[in-house]
């Protein structure tokens, strides 16, 4: 099956009872079993719900991984995944960092005597010099980045990282499986906020890991499990029935996306700007290797710092002010004081985070509509 096609039917059945085109929603915590430990595959709800487990065969074939776990969230994803990481393991992880992940990272997992260290992804040089310094047991990216859309060369990551002995795992919500699929590239291990582009809504808030590897399901499951950040069977079914769409969702972000991106290039309000899809993009030609599409985030830096970029968002109409992504509505976000505002000043400027930085989620309006209003709001900047 071609990636739209598998979005609607695979590992996606009508159900054997009714023949209900869609997975039922069981909600139920917890299932009859005819003797101790005889059951019909279900025995509590946080171990294993049918509804849930559709979701998980979808996303494992959206990915095109071996196995997939849904969680409550991204970083319910990610502190489960870590939990397989004991005291004194090291971990790489790319320097440009959702501020979520930063904080789990810093402010947490350094107390359990788990060592991070951040480098810039976009060379390779500097990937190989980090995994030389010592033993490593993960390596975590994300691209593109977030806030500032760097593109991380996948397939030489995983080489390096393997190379090494390390695991790769990618977060690929800003792409999308629709625009990346990066276990076809050499990751180990997908993530994903499903909260963003794959329940597509902002009506949920979600999680997932996808597994290259299928003997790697058995314990990430025990862990799953072990932990307990798993969704309601309604979410699944919300998240199931956003990823039906996601292909022609994605497709229409990115003609926002392009939009917004041709009117901010070369604005005289504008000091730089982002987006992987625009041959001006440092890594355009490595972005249209390894990627399907741009995906529907635009970022940019206000000429005049915080005090003007300010004045762009109250000027906007279209885009509302709130954290998120990936919705169908259009969404803009100030990261130094919102999504990254965990992260110290100093780091966060270090690596292109200003108080002039804002991100534009474009979401499924016309594509004319939100670039007269960035141009607008431009224009009170």
């Amino acid at each position: 099956m071609r990636f739209d096609t598998r979005l609607l039917h695979a590992a996606q059945p009508a159900d054997p009872l009714t023949g209900a085109v869609n997975a039922p929603i069981y909600l139920s915590s917890t299932f009859r079993q005819s003797a101790p430990n005889r059951n019909q595959g279900y025995v509590y709800g946080r171990s294993g719900n049918p509804t849930r487990h559709v979701l998980e065969a979808a996303l494992a074939a959206a990915e095109s991984g071996s196995a997939g776990l849904a969680f409550s969230s991204g970083l319910g994803a990610l502190t489960t995944l870590l939990e397989q990481f004991p005291t004194g393991s090291r971990i790489v992880a790319v320097d440009d960092l959702y501020g979520g992940t930063w904080r789990l990272f810093e402010h947490h997992r350094r107390q359990f005597g788990v060592r991070i260290d951040y480098v810039d992804m976009t060379d390779p040089a500097r990937v190989a010099a980090a995994l030389a310094a010592g033993p490593t047991a993960m390596v975590y990216l994300e691209t593109p980045t977030n806030p500032l859309l760097r593109i991380v060369d996948l397939r030489a990551v995983a080489r390096l990282a393997h190379r090494a002995g390390a695991v790769v795992v990618v977060d690929n919500t800003f792409a999308s499986p629709a625009n990346q699929r990066p276990i076809e590239l050499g990751a180990d291990l997908v993530l994903h906020s499903t909260t963003k582009y794959l329940g597509g809504h902002s009506d949920i808030i979600g999680g997932a890991l996808v597994l290259r590897d299928a003997h790697d399901a058995e314990r990430y499951a025990w862990l799953q499990n072990a932990v307990g950040a798993v969704p309601s069977p309604f979410d699944c079914f919300l998240v199931l029935r956003g990823l039906h769409t996601l292909g022609v969702r994605m497709r229409a972000h990115e003609q926002s996306a392009r939009a917004v991106a041709e009117v901010l290039e070369g604005h005289r309000k504008v000091r730089a700007s982002y987006y992987p899809g625009r041959p001006s993009h440092p890594q355009h030609a490595l972005a249209r290797r390894q990627m399907d599409g741009f995906g529907g985030i635009v970022t940019f830096e206000v000429a005049g710092g915080r005090r003007a970029a300010f004045r762009f968002l109250r000027g906007l109409e279209v885009f509302t002010l709130a954290e998120s992504l990936g919705g169908v509505e259009s969404l803009v976000d100030h990261p130094a004081s919102m999504t990254h505002a965990s992260v110290p000043r100093r780091e966060r400027e270090a690596h292109g985070v200003t108080d002039g930085l804002v991100r534009l989620s474009c979401g499924i309006e016309d594509p004319a509509d939100l670039a007269d209003d960035v141009r607008h709001a431009l224009g009170g900047a």
